[in-house]
């Protein structure tokens, strides 16, 4: 089968929207996976839903799909980064990011998006363990009722040092519906399981990948090449059950050079097999 790769916005945040959906199709993408945020589809400003149908008709007249991603740092709060989430102590607070993850699906539904991604959130100190697990099952259940209704597919990510940062965090939720988004660097960095293991163990509940290269330990994404990552290993899991769907590369760091990453990550992609010619080193892409 062939794979079919997306490149993540929050890597070309740099670019306007547009000019980052022209070099992903440039460079031979089947999609994009977009980061809402205040300069890239903003959810909150006048005029959403008509400027989520205009990049709605750009996508499927590029023969793009795409996914949804809801990572903004400061799109909530301006003033406490990924805040607020999930597991704040506020009630109200808590409100306002099932609100937002709401408005994610409905711009998922206009897309025509695969899914719709989002993650739990860190405890604040002193904040009861299961307590917290209560208000996420919660926020989760309305959030995955509205996906329900809207026909798209919600998918929890488990991320490094949140209240959900492993596979068995995921796995120790009862949510009807729910599905799994499987970034395969943070298995990595938690370093709970092999990343193309964790592709097969959960290969009927993944919602949507993530992929780039990433250091055991260290949670930092990293161009292909300067990591731990059998990427091969991880692709040809893929490949193994069957999957689908976007393969999304994430390189949230290196929007200062997004023109050179995007074309460069799918070429590596492409040619990287498992026992295929080693790539060549490129010394003008080493990180700065």
């Amino acid at each position: 089968m062939t794979l079919r790769f997306a490149y993540n916005t929050n890597g070309a945040a740099n670019h306007r929207l547009d000019d980052a959906i022209d070099l992903i199709k440039a460079a031979g993408y089947d999609g994009v996976a977009l980061t809402l945020d205040i300069h890239h589809l903003d959810p909150f400003a006048d005029g959403w839903a008509a400027e989520a149908g205009r990049i709605a008709s750009r996508l499927e007249k590029l023969e793009l799909g795409a996914v949804i991603e809801t990572g903004a740092r400061f799109l909530l709060d301006p003033t406490a980064k990924h805040e607020p989430t999930l597991v704040t102590a506020d009630a109200s607070a808590r409100a306002r990011r099932v609100g937002f993850l709401k408005r994610a699906i409905d711009i998922g539904a206009i897309l025509h998006a695969e899914a719709v991604s989002f993650w739990a959130g860190v405890p604040k100190p002193g904040v009861d363990r299961d307590e917290a697990r209560g208000w996420l099952v919660e926020g989760l259940s309305e959030v995955v009722a509205h996906a329900a209704a809207k026909g798209v597919v919600p998918c929890l990510e488990p991320e490094p040092g949140m209240l959900i940062e492993t596979l068995d965090d995921f796995s120790g939720l009862s949510v009807a519906g729910l599905k799994l988004a499987l970034d395969t660097g943070h298995c990595l960095v938690t370093q709970e399981r092999e990343p193309a293991d964790a592709v097969r163990e959960f290969a009927d509940r993944i919602g949507t990948v993530a992929i780039e290269d990433m250091a055991r330990g260290t949670h930092v994404h990293l161009p292909f090449g300067e990591g731990d990552m059998d990427v091969a290993g991880v692709l040809e899991a893929l490949e193994g059950i069957g999957y689908a769907k976007l393969i999304c590369v994430e390189l949230s760091r290196e929007s200062h050079r997004a023109d050179v990453m995007i074309p460069q990550s799918l070429d590596y992609l492409r040619r990287c097999r498992r026992g295929g010619p080693e790539l060549p080193e490129d010394q003008e892409t080493r990180r700065q």
